[in-house]
This record gives C-alpha cells, structure tokens and sequence, in this order.
C-alpha cells in the first residue's frame, strides 16, 4: 500500500474506518458506539474486554468484524475444565515417533474469549501471556502468533457464581473494558425483523491484514502536541489516591489508581480517534473520548465508595 504522505495515509485511514463501520452496522445493529471502541482498540493494537448480559450480540460483533478485517477468527468458549494446552496448543508422539507442536485455537488474528471469567487462573494466564507477548511457549520453543493478532474477552456481569474474577494485573492488559447495554427499542425491533426470517446480509471485505498492520504504524507515527500528552498523562496520574495530582474525591472513595499503561492507552487512543475522525493530530476531545473504557478497569473503588453507590463511570467523568 503506497501513499504519497502521511496526511493522504490519514485520510485512508478515515475512509477504511467509515466504510468498515457502515458494514459492520449492516449485521449489529444500534450498537455504534460499540462497533467504534473495537475498531479503535484493534487499529491501535489492543485488546478489547467486553462485559454485558447474554444475547447483545457480543459473539456476532467479533465475528462480523473478523469477516469485514479478512481475518482468521477463532472462537474459544471458557470452561472451569479448560486447561493451558486447550488454548495454546500441546506436543504430541507423532507416527514418526518424534515430538511435534499441534497448534491451539490462539493460533488466529482474532480471538473470541467468551466468558473469560468461568476458567480457572491458570488458563486465564496461559492467554494472558500470548496477549502480552504476541507468542507462545511449549517444551522450550517459542511460537510466534500471526500477525496482527488481537484478543476480545466476554464477561457475564450477573452470574458470578463459579466464576474467577480476573486480577487487577491481568485486567490492565486489556485497553478497553467496553460495556454492552440493551438496545434501544428501535433497534431491537430491527434486530428482532432481521433476525427472524431468512434474510442474509452478506459482508464486503473491506481491508486485510496487512492494511492493519500499515495502520497500526501509521497511528504511532501521528504527531501529539506536549499540552496533550501533559493532559493524558495527567489524567492517569490523578486517578492514583495520595498523589500530587490526585482529587479530594479520588482520596475519598478509590484505593488504587491506573498505572502508566493507562497513559500510554490514553495517548493511542487518542492519536486512533483523531484519526478515524478525520484529523491529523489528537486535542484533549480526543483523550476524553477514550478515557472512560481505558480507565474503568483500572480504578479500583473503596469500600465507602461502594457503600454510597459512586459509580467508577461518575468518578472518571468528574476527572474531565
């Protein structure tokens, strides 16, 4: 793919951004916001962990975004008995009577954690670690995963019976902890009219992987001014109670605060909306438009905020 410059890159970008929303929205309905936060967290290389209840299409977006990309997708369903090997894959005697590697279902561009939080830590780690290093471990040898290669987690908030909640250190791998509401009635008539009958949309394929990954460099190399990165960085700082930055509100009601992986997700965010928005360099809109589904799984609550029932969304909301 060859541009003339980076401002002619840009606008590419903006124009691919667009035309895969567009097809997207033709299966999801009513979810556009949604649809905008993946799309964001994968041209930014990150990782996405949507949370809502059962049936709000959350299998159904990750698929159709992995047919309208031309990616390979895998869909892997947690289990309490799913075991390190039933992801990354095992060695076995082959007939030769030599070890060989059978590659796991992590062996994809995109991967479909659904219920994340129903395996055991063990398992949970065995992901976690091909998400950080882009590869994975058996008998000694070092795997590399395809490139690009993102991860989308699903979590049910209401059962949590049974479950095994992912640790703080593990949830700041991911960039975004997006949340999934019901639709609005509008469009669950839609879906509900779509849904029932025949009717099949089929999907264009609008970029491949190797567009992703021109993009994905291109967002790095997109200029931020000093008073933007001071304000990104800034924000994350005032999430931490007892520091310099930090609120009256923030001392009150949080115990731990984001640590510098939320600043650098704030200012890739930023750059990836800026241009997926049609401009050539981030402003502090930018960064407000990111800060919610990168800082909520960052900001831990205390339990007096819990008690008067502050939600971490009016937390981070006073912060901007």
């Amino acid at each position: 793919m060859q541009y003339k410059n980076e401002v002619e890159a840009v606008d590419a970008l903006h124009q691919s951004f667009n035309n895969i929303k567009a097809e997207i929205s033709k299966v999801v309905v009513g979810q556009d916001d949604i649809i905008k936060s993946v799309l964001i967290a994968i041209f930014s290389n990150g990782h996405c962990l949507l949370v809502g209840v059962p049936g709000l299409a959350k299998t159904l977006l990750v698929q159709t975004v992995a047919s309208v990309l031309d990616l390979n997708f895998n869909r892997i369903q947690f289990t309490p008995d799913l075991m390190p090997s039933d992801i990354i894959g095992a060695e076995i005697l082959g007939e030769d009577r030599h070890f060989k590697f059978i590659k796991g279902p992590v062996f994809s561009n995109i991967i479909l954690a659904d219920e994340i939080n129903r395996t055991p830590p063990k398992t949970q780690a065995a992901l976690l670690e091909a998400m950080q290093e882009k590869s994975v471990t058996a008998a000694g040898q070092t795997h590399i995963l395809p490139k690009p290669f993102f991860v989308l987690a699903t979590q049910n908030p209401i059962e949590q019976e049974g479950t095994y909640p992912l640790p703080e250190a593990q949830l700041d791998r991911f960039m975004f902890n997006i949340q999934l509401n019901y639709p609005a009635f509008a469009d669950e008539l839609n879906i509900v009219k779509n849904t029932t009958s025949n009717k099949t949309t089929p999907l264009q394929k609008i970029i491949h992987a190797d567009d992703i990954q021109y993009f994905q460099k291109l967002i790095r190399d997109i200029p931020i001014t000093d008073n933007v990165l001071e304000y990104a960085v800034k924000l994350a700082a005032k999430t931490r109670p007892n520091s310099e930055f930090a609120t009256e509100t923030i001392n009150k009601y949080i115990s731990w605060g984001a640590g510098p992986r939320a600043s650098q997700f704030l200012v890739l965010g930023a750059k990836c909306h800026a241009a997926v928005t049609g401009k050539y360099s981030p402003d502090i809109e930018d960064v407000k438009a990111v800060a919610e589904p990168i800082l909520r799984h960052r900001i831990v609550r205390n339990y007096r905020a819990e008690a008067e029932g502050l939600s971490i969304e009016k937390i981070i909301k006073d912060l901007l």
